[in-house]
């Protein structure tokens, strides 16, 4: 399951799927420009979600 940490206070938050209950994995989507964006994604193809916030920035997660 990813974990995804806040670097400035250091909650943590695991995420699974509302759909199916299976933990979300995380990936890296690539955008059109090359960038990358990391998320969580239901291995049972229900979707993604961007990583959460906290603290006003992005939660890391490693890969």
């Amino acid at each position: 399951m990813a974990t995804y940490t806040c670097d400035k206070c250091n909650m943590a938050v695991n995420a699974s799927c509302a759909h199916c209950d299976t933990p979300l994995e995380n990936t890296v989507l690539t955008k059109d420009d090359g960038s990358t964006v990391q998320v969580s994604q239901c291995p049972e193809g229900h979707g993604k979600i961007k990583s959460p916030l906290c603290c006003g920035q992005d939660m890391t997660c490693s890969l």
